[in-house]
């Protein structure tokens, strides 16, 4: 099994479709600022899109941190399309549905005893309370998900690798983060 990306390790490139272009190259965007790049299940998840709808009303301290969000999903680019439009999606879009890039980071799916915990259920509650319904499933329903901060040297910083499909991060946590790994100017 191949091991897991570590800080301190170069971050893999790969070229990758959002909803709305093709053929972008996750490098070419760490030239002036940091990458945090989020892998989550797919657009249909109300836990992911709590993560996504979370991201966005914080989109502003991570961008005054330097740092361009990416959200990786096992999504098709239609299914996004669909659901949601490019100027109410302030990070970038990766859609990976045949999960190229989750193998590139060894991003992998948990087992089922992982997929329901008390804080999914909190989480689930949440996300339905706040209107988040299940859309399409796609991909693996059981794909773990993961955080790497990646400086502007295409060095990852930081890597989380989640234990269950809530596990991840909150913002505050991201942010600090970011703010503790970042080099003095």
């Amino acid at each position: 099994m191949k091991e897991g990306i570590t800080p301190g390790m170069t971050s893999p490139d790969f070229t990758f479709d959002s909803p709305w272009d093709n053929s972008l190259k996750f490098h070419d965007f760490l030239k002036n600022d940091r990458a945090l790049l989020i892998f989550l299940r797919y657009m249909g998840c109300p836990l992911c899109q709590l993560k996504i709808s979370e991201i966005s009303r914080d989109i502003d301290q991570f961008k005054k941190a330097g740092t361009n969000v990416f959200i990786v999903l096992q999504s098709q680019p239609e299914i996004i399309n669909d659901m949601t439009n490019e100027k109410d999606m302030p990070m970038t879009i990766i859609c990976d549905p045949d999960m190229e890039i989750f193998k590139l980071y060894n991003v992998n799916p948990g087992s089922i005893f992982r997929y329901i915990s008390p804080g999914i259920i909190k989480k689930a509650l949440r996300a339905k309370k706040e209107g988040f319904t299940h859309g399409k499933s796609e991909g693996k329903e059981l794909q773990l998900p993961a955080v790497f901060l990646v400086d502007t040297n295409k060095a990852v910083k930081y890597a989380y690798y989640g234990k269950n499909i809530g596990d991840i991060p909150d913002n505050q946590s991201l942010l600090d983060k970011i703010k503790s790994t970042s080099s003095p100017i």
